[in-house]
C-alpha cells in the first residue's frame, strides 16, 4: 500500500505564507533581543564612564590644591630672597638700610 500525497496550488501558498511567517517573527525576536543587549552594555559603560569622570575630577582637584600650595611657598620664599637680596645690595653699595 502506498500513499501519494499531492499539494495543491493553495496549500503550497499557504505553507510558503507559514514559513515566511515563521522566519519574519524569529529574525524580529532575535533583532529585540539583541538591541536590548546592547542597550544594556552601553548602559552600562555609561555608568563606568560617568564614575571614572568623577574619580578623575576629584584627582585633578587635588593636584590643583596641592601644585597652588607649592606656588604659594615659592612665592613666600621668593618674596624672603628678594627683601635678603635688596639688603644685601644696600650694605654693599652703601645705601642706607632701611632699618
Amino acid at each position: 500500500m502506498t500513499v501519494t500525497v499531492t499539494v495543491t496550488e493553495p496549500q503550497s501558498w499557504a505553507l510558503i505564507g507559514v514559513f515566511a511567517t515563521i522566519m519574519l517573527g524569529g529574525m524580529t525576536v532575535m533583532t529585540t533581543l539583541l538591541m536590548r543587549t546592547v542597550t544594556a552594555s552601553v548602559n552600562g559603560l555609561r555608568g563606568e564612564m560617568t564614575g571614572l569622570r568623577g574619580e578623575m575630577n576629584g584627582r585633578f582637584d587635588g593636584i590643583r590644591g596641592e601644585m597652588n600650595a607649592r606656588f604659594d611657598a615659592m612665592a613666600t620664599r621668593i618674596d624672603h630672597l628678594d627683601r635678603g637680596i635688596s639688603a644685601l645690595s644696600r650694605r654693599v653699595w652703601g645705601e642706607p638700610s632701611g632699618e
